[in-house]
């Protein structure tokens, strides 16, 4: 199932046109914490397994369902592209209709020497922060999935 990726300035586009799209922020806890787009909702792709180190979040696709429903605006964004693009293609599989993934994540795609080859949200000047509301935070979003 192919999934549409879109660049940061078109999601912010998205997100400020009021039609009720969300930034689903799919990365850890502490990353998000450390920073991310204002109004952003996190549900992390992968989690710390103490057995097998990060793996995928089993409960991923129904904590998102359970919060926004299949039919949400959904806009997924990690830190670089790859994690959000597996979480868009997770969701799709699973009967998410509006799922979108952006490009170059909150810190920007690098290559191999750890040059930017292509700007993500932060390095762009599009809005940052490092608070949140309660009811964006994993441990609300997930206690709302019982």
């Amino acid at each position: 199932m192919e999934v549409r990726r879109i660049s940061p300035d078109e999601a912010k586009a998205l997100l400020d046109s009021g039609n009720g799209h969300i930034y689903l922020d799919v990365r850890t806890v502490s990353e998000f914490e450390a920073g991310h787009p204002q109004g952003a909702k996190n549900i992390p792709f992968l989690e710390q397994d103490p057995l097998r180190g990060m793996s995928i979040n089993p409960r991923f696709a129904e904590i998102v369902e359970k919060n926004f429903g299949k039919s949400a605006n959904l806009i997924c964004g990690c830190q670089k592209g790859g994690r959000s693009y597996r979480a868009a293609e997770t969701l799709k599989a699973a009967g998410f209709q509006n799922v979108v993934d952006m490009r170059g994540g909150y810190g920007g795609e690098t290559d191999q020497c750890g040059c930017t080859t292509f700007a993500g949200w932060a390095e762009r000047g599009l809005p940052v922060t490092t608070e949140s509301s309660r009811e964006d935070r994993y441990e609300h979003l997930k206690s709302n999935a019982k």
